[in-house]
């Protein structure tokens, strides 16, 4: 047998036959190395972390499609993410008004209550993949407006693109992509 290395609980054995090889019967993973796999499996897990939306994000209106739903003028989000919390401040323009909104959830998939001029709205947040997906319902005139967002961010984190798909009885349903810029 020849052993290369300092012992280690890291020792592979190899398979019985197994000829041609300075590593016939073990190999065993150096200290260093050991330190190198280490750091490979931090980056491996840092680099599929959910992303983060955090930052100041203006509508690009050449990139976003909003179908039978009216354009705004102008719109912007203040997103603030904290663990599993996550805030933002909405700002719409339209030729009638304008609007801030300001909403709260957890990204645990735990049901939040915001609440909303037209009264509460429920939803929750959850991760799934890279994309987080927002579900939230609340009552407009009478009827439930239910809708469901889609946040994913580009690779450089400088694109945060928002699918939003709208169901309100007896009117239909919508979808909306809705394109930020970072600023």
């Amino acid at each position: 047998m020849r052993r290369v290395g300092l012992s280690s609980p890291f020792s592979i054995k190899a398979p019985k036959g197994f000829d041609g090889s300075a590593f016939s019967e073990q190999v065993v993973i150096l200290p260093n190395m050991r330190t190198r796999l280490a750091l490979f499996c931090f980056a491996a897990a840092a680099a599929m972390a959910a992303p983060n939306f955090s930052g100041e994000w203006k509508l690009d209106l050449s990139r976003s499609q909003f179908g039978a739903v009216p354009a705004p003028l102008a719109a912007t989000r203040k997103v603030t993410e904290q663990g599993v919390t996550l805030s933002w401040s909405s700002y719409q323009k339209s030729a009638q008004r304008e609007a801030t909104t300001e909403l709260k959830y957890t990204t645990d998939g735990k049901e939040c209550v915001n609440k909303m001029t037209n009264g509460d709205a429920k939803g929750t947040a959850k991760w799934q993949g890279d994309s987080l997906v927002i579900d939230s319902a609340q009552q407009v005139q009478g009827a439930e407006l239910k809708s469901r967002e889609t946040w994913s961010l580009s690779g450089d984190g400088k694109t945060l693109t928002v699918v939003t798909h709208l169901s309100l009885a007896q009117q239909g349903e919508f979808d909306v992509k809705q394109v930020f810029a970072k600023q």
